[in-house]
C-alpha cells in the first residue's frame, strides 16, 4: 500500500453479511485514489439480510478494521457508511386529479400532486407491511411521468384539460437500519461523517445519471445476499434483493468435496485465478484438481443462483434489461455471467463483471487489485462525499422530527415525515349542486378550497421551500370553498325565442322555464336537486293557451241522444298556418304566419234544436203550402218530439254540450182544413150568428176536409158575400 498521505483520507466501511470491508480513499480534485483497504469476516452471524442483528459483534469487527488501518495511517475519527440496499423498499404510485373546472396548474399544485403520490406510496407500503411494526422513512422520490388526459406530457405547469396525473417511484428505508448502524459506529468510537445507500453508491460510480435512460441491471453479489438495482427512464426505477449469493456456491463445494466451510471458501476464490487447485478434505486426503473438475459438480448450484437472480430482475423490471453489470465478490463465481445471460435471453457480452477499475473517478495504480468486491465500498466513500445523506431535526406543529436527508429537504418532506395527509391540507371544495336540466343530471361545482397556510419560523412559506436544521413549521388547513350558487340564466344561457305572426301581429315568444313544475324567471337561483325544464311553444294549442283563447272552443260539441253520442265541429274557429287550413294540434316553426278566427271562440257555444236536427239530417217537420184568401200560407206539423229531463223542447230551444236528449218520432195525420187555424189569426167568435162560407178550390168544404199542396182556401161571411154579388 502507499504511504500515509499528508491530508486525512476518506474512511469508508461496507458492512456485509459475511465480512466488513474498510478502505481509505484520498480525494484529488475531481478524482479519488485508493490508499488502503482491509477486510475482516464476522466471527458469527451478526448480520442478516443487511440488517445488524448483533450490534456489539459488528462493532467489534469495525473496531478491528479501524485499529488495523490506524496502525498504518494514523487516527481515524469519522467514517462513511451505507445502509443496505436490501432494506430499501421502492413503490410506484400514481395520483389523478380532476382539473376540468380548475384554473391553470401552478407550481404549488404540481408539488401537492407529487407529494400526494408519495403519500399514496407510503399507504401502499403500510398495507404491504401490515403485520410488521417497521417504521419506514421516505428517503427520496423521482417523477416517472406526468400525464394530461392520460397522455404523457413534459410538464403540467400552466396546462388545462380534464385530468392531470403524476406517477412517481418513491424509496423507503426502515428507521431501525440507520439506528443500528449508528449504534455500531458509536461502540467503535467512530463518528458518522456521511451516510449513503449501498445500491445508490454502486450505481453512482458505475452508472452516472447520463446513462440511466438505459434499462440496465446492477447486481451486487455478496456472500449472503444479492442486491439488485435497475435504471430506466433517467432514474433508478427499482431495488430488490434475493437471499442467495456466494455462500450457496461455497456450500455446494463443501458438500461435494468434504471440505469445511472456510476451506471451501478459499477453494472457490482460487477458481477465479488458477487452472488447478489443491484440496485437503476432512479425512485428510490431499487432491489436485483441474478447475473444470471442481466447477462441473457444482454447476447446478451456479445455475440455480443465476436463475434466482434473473427471476428477481424479471419480476422488478417486467422484462429483460438491455444489459447487466455484476459487482461484489460473488460475481466472480465461474460461469455465473454465462447463465445469467442465458436466462435473460441476452448476448453473453451484455452481462459483464465490473471491477473498481471501471470507476471513472478512481485513479488506478499499478500493483493494486481493483476487483468487483471493492466497487461498493469505493462507491460508498465517493457517494458519501459527493451526495451525503444527513439527518436534520425540525419541528412540525410542535412535534420534533429527525429527517433522513437524501436530497434537498423541503417543507413538503417535513409534512410527509410528520404523517400529515397532503391531500387534506387544501380546503375542501364547496358542496356542488346536483341539478336536473332537461332530464340530464348536471353537477355545478362549488368554489375551490384555498391552499393551506404554511408557516416556517413565523413567516409564510411554500411547499418547495428548503428545510434547514431546527426549522419550525406550522401547518393550518386551507379554508373550504363556498357552496355552489348559480341562477337559471347562468346555467342555461340565452333563453330561445319563437318568432311568428299571429293575425297580422308579429310576436317573439320566449321559452317557458319550469322549476320543479312551476314557471319561473331566468334570474331565479337554483337549489340542490332542482328539476329544470325549458319548454318552447311548439303547437297552435300552446299558442292559443298563451293568448288566453279558451281551448274548449276548439273541442267538438257533444250531446247524447237516444243512447248515441252526437258530435258537431261546425262551431270550431278556422285556423290557418301559412295560408293552409290546419288543426289546433299543428306544429309551429320559426316565422310561421298564423290566423285564428277569434270571433268564434266562445267556450259556451250552443246550438238550437232545429240546427242540430238539420246537421244530423233528421226530418223534424211535415210541411204543406197552400193559399189562404189568395195569400200563400205554410202549414207544418212536428214529426219528432225531443225531451230533455222529461221536458219537451221546442225547435228553437238552445241545446248545450253534454245534454242528454230523448227523440221520439210521431205518426203524422194528414193535413185538414182545421190545421190552418194554427197559423192564421182569425176570431171565430166574431162570426157568431153569421153564416161562414169555407171553400177549397171554390168548393165548399167542412173543417175536416183534407188538404194538399197548392190548395186555395177562402173563408168569408156568406151574407156579405151575397150582398156583394
Amino acid at each position: 500500500m502507499t504511504t500515509k498521505p499528508s491530508t486525512s483520507p476518506l474512511f469508508a466501511l461496507d458492512i456485509g453479511t459475511r465480512s466488513v470491508v474498510g478502505l481509505l480513499l484520498e480525494p484529488q480534485g475531481d478524482t479519488f485514489e485508493l490508499i488502503d483497504s482491509y477486510t475482516k469476516e464476522h466471527a458469527e452471524r451478526a448480520m442478516l439480510d443487511g440488517q445488524i442483528h448483533d450490534v456489539p459483534s459488528v462493532a467489534k469487527v469495525i473496531e478491528e478494521i479501524k485499529h488495523e488501518l490506524e496502525q498504518r495511517h494514523g487516527p481515524l475519527k469519522k467514517v462513511c457508511v451505507a445502509a443496505a440496499g436490501r432494506s430499501l423498499k421502492t413503490i410506484r404510485s400514481r395520483v389523478d386529479i380532476d382539473i376540468q373546472t380548475k384554473p391553470m396548474l401552478t407550481k404549488d399544485d404540481l408539488l401537492h400532486l407529487e407529494l400526494s403520490a408519495v403519500q399514496h406510496a407510503q399507504f401502499q407500503l403500510a398495507n404491504e407491511q401490515e403485520d410488521s411494526n417497521t417504521d419506514y422513512y421516505c428517503v427520496g422520490y423521482s417523477v416517472l411521468v406526468y400525464l394530461l388526459d392520460n397522455e404523457p406530457i413534459g410538464s403540467l405547469l400552466d396546462q388545462t384539460g380534464k385530468d392531470a396525473s403524476v406517477e412517481v417511484i418513491a424509496t423507503f428505508l426502515p428507521k431501525v437500519v440507520v439506528e443500528s448502524l449508528l449504534a455500531a459506529l458509536a461502540r467503535a468510537n467512530l463518528e458518522l461523517e456521511a451516510l449513503t445507500l449501498e445500491p445508490i453508491a454502486a450505481i453512482n460510480v458505475l452508472i452516472p445519471p447520463s446513462m440511466r435512460r438505459l434499462n440496465v441491471a446492477l447486481v451486487d453479489i455478496g456472500a449472503g445476499t444479492s442486491d439488485i438495482a435497475l435504471t430506466d427512464e433517467n432514474t433508478v426505477i427499482a431495488y430488490g434483493m434475493v437471499p442467495v449469493a456466494g455462500d450457496e456456491i461455497t456450500e455446494a463445494i463443501s458438500d461435494h468435496f468434504l471440505l469445511d466451510f472456510p476451506e471451501a471458501e478459499i477453494l472457490k476464490r482460487e477458481l477465479t485465478y488458477n487452472d488447478t487447485v489443491e484440496i485437503t478434505d476432512i479425512l485428510g486426503m490431499e487432491t489436485t484438481l483441474d478447475r473444470k473438475d471442481v466447477i462441473e459438480p457444482i454447476e447446478n448450484s451456479i445455475k440455480q443462483l443465476a436463475r434466482t437472480i434473473t427471476d428477481e430482475i424479471l419480476k422488478l423490471n417486467g422484462h429483460s434489461p438491455k444489459a447487466v453489470m455484476l459487482v461484489g465478490g460473488g460475481s466472480l463465481t465461474p460461469k455465473l455471467p454465462i447463465y445469467i445471460a442465458e436466462f435473460l435471453d441476452l448476448p453473453v457480452n451484455r452481462v459483464a463483471i465490473r471491477g473498481a477499475d471501471a470507476i471513472k473517478k478512481l485513479v488506478v495504480q499499478d500493483g493494486i487489485s481493483y476487483g468487483p468486491e471493492l466497487v461498493t465500498p469505493i462507491g460508498i466513500a465517493i457517494a458519501a462525499k459527493e451526495n451525503p445523506i444527513e439527518y436534520i431535526s425540525v419541528t412540525v406543529n410542535n412535534r420534533t422530527l429527525r429527517l433522513f436527508d437524501v436530497k434537498t429537504l423541503t417543507v413538503g418532506d417535513g409534512l410527509l415525515a410528520a404523517g400529515i395527509d397532503i391531500a387534506k391540507l387544501y380546503g375542501k371544495p364547496g358542496l356542488a349542486l346536483m341539478v336536473t336540466v332537461q332530464n340530464q343530471l348536471i353537477s355545478v361545482p362549488g368554489e375551490h378550497g384555498e391552499p393551506p397556510i404554511l408557516i416556517k419560523n413565523g413567516e409564510k412559506t411554500m411547499l418547495d421551500a428548503p428545510l434547514a436544521p431546527n426549522d419550525k413549521l406550522i401547518v393550518e388547513r386551507g379554508k373550504s370553498g363556498q357552496q355552489a350558487s348559480i341562477t337559471i340564466e347562468d346555467l342555461l344561457g340565452d333563453v330561445p325565442l319563437l318568432s311568428i305572426t299571429l293575425n297580422n301581429m308579429k310576436m317573439n315568444i320566449p321559452a317557458s322555464i319550469m322549476l320543479n313544475s312551476k314557471i319561473v324567471e331566468p334570474e331565479t337561483h337554483v337549489n340542490d336537486r332542482d328539476h329544470i325544464t325549458v319548454e318552447q311553444l311548439s303547437t297552435i294549442k300552446e299558442l292559443a293557451r298563451l293568448r288566453h283563447i279558451p281551448l274548449k272552443a276548439f273541442e267538438p260539441f257533444r250531446i247524447h241522444a237516444n243512447n248515441e253520442t252526437w258530435e258537431f265541429t261546425e262551431h270550431i274557429p278556422t285556423i290557418t298556418v301559412n295560408g293552409k287550413t290546419t288543426t289546433i294540434d299543428a306544429k309551429l316553426e320559426q316565422h310561421d304566419i298564423v290566423t285564428i278566427d277569434e270571433t268564434r271562440t266562445d267556450p259556451n257555444h250552443s246550438y238550437r234544436l232545429d240546427q242540430l236536427l238539420k246537421l244530423k239530417d233528421i226530418p223534424f217537420l211535415k210541411e204543406l203550402d197552400v193559399f189562404y184568401n189568395d195569400e200563400p200560407l205554410s202549414l207544418s206539423k212536428s214529426i219528432v218530439e225531443v225531451y230533455r229531463d222529461d221536458k219537451q223542447l221546442n225547435l228553437n230551444d238552445s241545446i248545450f254540450a253534454n245534454d242528454r236528449l230523448i227523440l221520439r218520432t210521431k205518426e203524422i195525420e194528414p193535413f185538414i182544413l182545421q190545421d190552418i187555424f194554427t197559423v192564421i189569426d182569425i176570431d171565430i167568435a166574431s162570426f157568431s150568428g153569421k153564416k161562414l162560407s169555407i171553400e177549397k178550390n171554390n168548393e165548399e168544404i167542412s173543417f175536416s176536409c183534407p188538404l194538399v199542396n197548392g190548395d186555395r182556401i177562402n173563408i168569408y161571411v156568406k151574407d156579405s158575400f151575397a150582398a156583394k154579388s
